[in-house]
């Protein structure tokens, strides 16, 4: 397993706001689903994502993981006996993904593109 990027996701209600403050730090948007914005530096491996809402999922996470093989990292995770927040799933944007608790009460969207 490889992990291919890790980043941070934060709950706003004002997203072109958020959009504009992380502008100012140099960030520009590489992706805009409507409830949610990715943002990246078009010179360093930095990205943030802004989210009003999860589309699918019951709560916003803290953070996204994207791995080489989400599927033998799910069945990793169950093994360990994790709790999933939310199940191993195709979503209508391109990724496979599962939401997973970490042990300090985080929860991780571990994904891969499809």
């Amino acid at each position: 397993m490889a992990v291919r990027r890790v980043v941070p996701n934060f709950q706003s209600d004002t997203l072109q706001e958020s959009r504009d403050f992380y502008g100012l730090l140099g960030f520009e948007e590489v992706m805009n689903l409507g409830w949610i914005t990715t943002l990246a530096s078009p010179s360093a491996p930095a990205q943030v994502s802004v989210m009003a809402n999860d589309k699918t999922a019951p709560v916003i996470p803290d953070m996204s993981v994207e791995v080489d093989d989400v599927d033998a990292v799910y069945a990793i995770v169950r093994a360990s006996g994790a709790e999933i927040v939310h199940p191993l799933q195709d979503e209508e944007w391109g990724v496979r993904r599962f939401f997973v608790r970490d042990p300090n009460g985080r929860v991780v969207n571990v994904l891969s593109h499809r």
